[in-house]
């Protein structure tokens, strides 16, 4: 069993593309519409054929609920990880990212959390 493809519930789309190819350094991988939505997806430029994030819209009332629920609770939504925490933090600081939480030794890693924007909550990790 192999994990191909994930998802994060957005309220815009374009916002979101923006932020996770501008920002966050991802590369648009599939951009079809699909009626008034699209089938966005984008991956990491470090591995281009490897998994893919959905960037889904959260126009259905459950899935806005749910992204809007967990943010005000401070819950992240999905984490990505790093080689460098430190110099992933300072780089996302100087484009722009909101952090909720600085890097923060852990048992076994180092984490910090920032807002992507558009609705969720994201937590990089460096393990180790």
């Amino acid at each position: 069993m192999k994990i191909k493809l994930t998802s994060v519930f957005v309220n815009d789309q374009n916002k979101a593309l923006e932020f996770y190819t501008k920002t966050l350094g991802f590369v648009k991988k599939a951009d079809i519409g699909a009626g008034k939505y699209r089938w966005l997806t984008v991956v990491s430029s470090e591995e281009p054929n490897g998994p893919q994030l959905v960037l889904e819209p959260n126009d259905n009332l459950a899935a806005r609920s749910y992204q809007e629920s967990i943010f005000k609770q401070g819950i992240r939504t999905t984490m990505f990880f790093v080689d460098d925490i430190q110099k992933e933090y300072q780089r996302l600081k100087k484009l722009g990212a909101k952090f909720t939480m600085e890097p923060t030794k852990t048992i076994g890693s180092t984490i910090a959390v920032f807002d992507d924007t558009v609705g969720n909550l994201i937590q990089i990790t460096q393990l180790g």
